[in-house]
């Protein structure tokens, strides 16, 4: 008895390890996807942080173990760190961006949540239903198109925007050539592509919300901020919390459209840390500084990312 007792355990385990063995055969793909495209290019954008790299100047040497490249660039330890701290442009740059991220992360999050608001309001389901399709029309554009857009709407001569200004003001403005108004230009394009997936998170969120607590909250009040802030508020700060991270981090690295519509012009009014971090890694060839300026941004994100999560994010 015992002994059949020990053979069944011995099998038992054995068809637990080819089960176990067998997942990684599944989860291989997604793991070299991801050390491929996340993982390598963040620890080689680590190590070239280290080192004077200079594409100009450095040559390759061959690689290591035919995988990590090695090149003949001086080793510098933290000097790249130290020197972007003390950069007036870098400090420019990155004040220019955490602007535009106060800015304009409320505004969408403020737009959104109002039409969300609207999509949850009872009634009206056919136009409820072609507002929801067409939230994704902007989210579907790429970025670089949302730049073209961006530069015929408020192109000086035949723009839209500058049609209207005429006709109801008598002048035009030079909305990519002033640089208050370029920095107006990119943040209303910015707005219109991503204010719609605040929307469709907060509508989700919404869609959380059980009928009856809603349904007793306005037998209470008729007050909608009333129930917003008592009720539904609390369901939606998971979402918000999702939206926070995202668009922040999204925000940190927005390149297309600003180089699209401004190249960061006129002068460096609309040159935001991207823009900065590509005119420093291939306009001037440094990629160590470039990169030990995407690693400060990487960890600026992660911090604000922290900080969300604890603040913001609460369950029910």
């Amino acid at each position: 008895m015992i002994n059949v007792r020990i053979n069944h355990r011995m099998k038992a385990g054995k068809k637990k390890k080819t089960y176990s063995s067998g997942a990684w055969f599944f989860l291989a793909p997604a793991v070299i996807v991801l050390f491929l495209v996340g993982i390598f290019p963040l620890l080689f954008a680590l190590w070239n942080s280290l080192h004077q790299f200079i594409l100009p100047k450095v040559h390759s040497q061959g690689s290591f173990l035919g995988v990590w490249p090695l090149f003949d660039a001086p080793f510098n330890w933290f000097g790249n760190y130290v020197a972007l701290l003390t950069d007036q442009s870098f400090q420019e740059a990155l004040t220019r961006t955490l602007i535009f991220l106060v800015i304009n992360l409320p505004i969408q999050l403020v737009l959104g949540l109002a039409i969300a608001l609207l999509l949850h309001k009872p009634g009206n389901e056919l136009l409820k239903k072609i507002g929801r399709v067409s939230l994704v029309v902007p989210l579907a554009t790429t970025f670089a198109v949302v730049g073209l857009m961006g530069r015929l709407l408020f192109n000086l001569d035949f723009g839209v925007l500058n049609y209207f200004c005429s006709v109801i003001f008598g002048h035009r403005l030079d909305w990519l050539a002033d640089p208050n108004l370029a920095f107006v230009s990119i943040s209303i394009m910015e707005d219109w592509q991503w204010t719609p997936f605040c929307a469709l998170i907060l509508f989700s969120s919404l869609t959380m919300v059980p009928v009856e607590i809603e349904e007793a909250a306005r037998l209470e009040t008729d007050k909608w901020w009333h129930i917003l802030w008592k009720v539904q508020l609390p369901f939606m700060l998971p979402g918000i919390t999702v939206i926070l991270i995202l668009r922040t981090a999204d925000i940190l690295k927005l390149f297309d459209v600003v180089y699209t519509m401004t190249r960061g012009g006129p002068g460096s009014a609309t040159e935001l840390i991207s823009v900065f971090v590509q005119r420093i890694g291939f306009r001037v060839f440094d990629q160590g500084m470039a990169s030990a300026q995407a690693v400060v941004m990487l960890v600026i994100a992660t911090i604000l990312s922290r900080l969300y999560v604890k603040y913001v994010y609460k369950e029910i």
